[in-house]
């Protein structure tokens, strides 16, 4: 049972705010926000409790979505109606931030309204919802399908969106009314890389986690086609899987909005080589100073790019300059000295290629033991255009056919979950 709804921004402003039960005061909201600025680390729990009022609250958007209740209500039944919440404002708003929250707050209110009475969830269904919600949507800019110069991967917080044209499908359900009866259907497939490589070179452990999404703007059945090796695999409950284990093809008729139809994970045995190797080298010069060349190597097709790359690499302690000599001039390195680490960044990494970047540490009273604290090397990432389990969408087709254009886009992208290089 839930007491109040409200949304709040990454600085603690109130911009929706539901009281289903009268059960708390509008405090609470206050109260919420120094609970969680007040604690110390990047994660803050989940559940957090005041009194006899326990808040469950999720970070969407760099928003606040939290959730009261007073009752011994399960919080994973929570969590999971505030996730399924920020996916129905996405698919009716476009778009999840706060600027897109304040323009339609009143369709927010309206939804709130449907979706729970009284503090009991009654449905989170866009086909439901769609016969019932009438307020339409604000955009901050119109929409074009053809306009994709500053859309990134639905679904998929991109960094450098720009990369690749994979958001067409970030407009509200609800301007599909005014699309003229045209078919629209976008399918991205997004992979996790979690790899550990030896000092060696070998390869520890390699596990991929992906799922393939799908948002569509149309009343019709699709169908699309997959094939590759996987270890475990779970699906939308629209999915039909007559043909899945014989062909590989899956079946669904998708209600508007975006949906998770296939989540999938392979484990160690992966079709292709991890995407980087790093070759370090260290040692200590003349005037006490600590020398690391780091060289990577990028291991993806020639065609293919890597963006957003980042290394962390972490220093010995009392370390307090970096001077540094890179390979090209859109790297950059810089000294973390609160972390106590090395930042080499690299905004694009075409495969096939190395890099390397000199760097040059001041450390007072450097010896053996401190050079034993440089290291592992944790690697961020993201490979457009790629997946590491080599799964591809060999088909999209709408049935039945409709009449006029169709629109059918297909996009992959894999990013580095935890990539870990030890030296």
């Amino acid at each position: 049972m839930i007491s109040q709804v409200f949304i709040l921004s990454s600085k603690g402003d109130h911009l929706i705010y539901k009281d289903f039960r009268g059960e708390a005061g509008n405090d609470v909201v206050n109260t919420f926000y120094e609970k969680v600025t007040a604690l110390t680390g990047d994660q803050p729990p989940v559940v957090m409790s005041h009194k006899d009022l326990h808040f469950v609250h999720v970070r969407q958007g760099g928003l606040y979505w939290v959730a009261t209740t007073t009752a011994d209500s399960s919080p994973f039944t929570i969590i999971e109606f505030l996730n399924r919440l920020t996916s129905l404002v996405k698919d009716y708003c476009g778009s999840l931030s706060e600027k897109s929250v304040q323009m339609n707050f009143a369709l927010i209110y309206e939804l709130l309204d449907e979706v729970v009475d009284y503090g009991y969830i009654q449905t989170t269904s866009s086909d439901v919802l769609k016969n019932f919600i009438q307020t339409e949507a604000v955009s901050s800019k119109p929409f074009s399908l053809f306009d994709l110069s500053n859309v990134g991967l639905f679904g998929a917080e991109t960094q450098q969106s720009k990369v690749a044209p994979s958001s067409a499908a970030t407009r509200p359900i609800q301007s599909s009314r005014d699309q003229g009866g045209k078919s629209e259907i976008f399918v991205d497939v997004i992979e996790r890389m979690s790899v550990v490589v030896g000092s060696n070179g070998v390869v520890m452990k390699a596990d991929v986690e992906g799922e393939i999404r799908v948002k569509c703007y149309m009343p019709s059945c699709s169908g699309y086609g997959a094939a590759v090796r996987v270890d475990e695999c779970s699906f939308h409950q629209a999915v039909r899987l007559d043909e899945f284990d014989s062909h590989r093809i899956l079946r669904l008729c998708p209600s508007q909005g975006e949906q998770t139809v296939m989540q999938y994970q392979l484990s160690d045995d992966l079709p292709s080589a991890p995407p980087f190797r790093l070759f370090p080298a260290f040692e200590r010069d003349s005037t006490g100073r600590l020398l690391m060349l780091m060289r990577l190597r990028c291991d993806l097709p020639a065609k293919s790019s890597a963006i957003n790359v980042s290394a962390t690499i972490p220093v010995p302690k009392g370390s307090v300059s970096l001077s540094q000599e890179l390979s090209s001039p859109d790297q950059s390195a810089e000294l973390k000295l609160q972390s106590r680490c090395v930042v080499w960044q690299i905004p694009r990494f075409t495969g096939g290629t190395q890099l390397s970047a000199l760097l040059k540490l001041e450390v007072p009273g450097l010896s053996s033991a401190s050079m034993l604290e440089v290291g592992p090397v944790g690697l961020s990432f993201e490979l457009p255009k790629f997946t590491a389990t080599g799964l591809q969408i060999r088909f999209l087709r709408l049935s039945p056919v409709q009449p006029g254009l169709s629109q059918r886009w297909v996009r992959y992208v894999t990013h580095s979950d935890s990539y870990t290089i030890r030296i």
